[in-house]
């Protein structure tokens, strides 16, 4: 492609209020027509409803909603988080819904262990929240999307996460296995390629 200027959106303030600017952004980067999946973090369907009334998915791309994993009730939250009934209705208008699945960055056997060494997960888990809970929980809902089976790894895609509910930050990156993070083989480490939206 060369070189290129894309702007990127930054918001005053994280969380739900941006959802729909982060469905326009996305919409609008996915005209350019080289990138076919959109992985969402929507933990009760909200944000993958709202990209879902967008987007076209009778068409070539495919729409991934990653909802909360179990762990979720150790956080004082009901589980599972999605219901019956919005599950279906996302199904019905064509996005990929996966449920149940396991958080990547929360499953150190360590994690709520007498023991306190950092664990390989924690690391990078921090190291991405520094950019914002939100790009956090755009890379690990694409990794989950991999490691489930929802989604082919070693493509470009679209990831969506948010701070709390709904989306605030939008990235394009690598989909891959949580075992190929760092691999050796540059063609399968994690690769962030850019930041569409992000809370300033």
């Amino acid at each position: 492609m060369g070189n290129y200027v894309r702007p990127c959106l930054y918001f005053e303030k994280p969380g739900q209020d941006n959802t729909d600017a982060v469905v326009d952004v996305v919409l609008d980067r996915l005209t350019i027509g080289d990138i076919r999946h959109v992985v969402v973090a929507s933990t009760t369907g909200y944000t993958a409803g709202r990209f879902a009334d967008k987007m076209d998915l009778g068409g070539d791309v495919t729409l991934v909603s990653v909802a909360e994993g179990a762990l979720i009730r150790e956080w004082g939250t009901e589980y599972p988080s999605l219901s019956s009934d919005v599950h279906r209705d996302l199904e019905a208008k064509g996005v990929i819904v996966a449920a149940n699945v396991a958080y990547v960055f929360h499953g150190s056997v360590l994690d709520y262990s007498k023991w306190k060494a950092p664990t390989p997960e924690e690391i990078v888990r921090s190291t991405l929240y520094a950019f914002g809970q939100g790009l956090k929980v755009a890379v690990e809902v694409v990794l989950i999307a991999v490691a489930a089976g929802y989604l082919a790894p070693f493509q470009p895609v679209i990831a969506v996460g948010g701070t709390s509910r709904g989306a605030d930050t939008a990235i394009v990156m690598d989909a891959t296995y949580p075992n190929h993070l760092f691999s050796t083989t540059g063609a399968k480490r994690l690769k962030i390629r850019e930041i569409l939206c992000l809370p300033q």
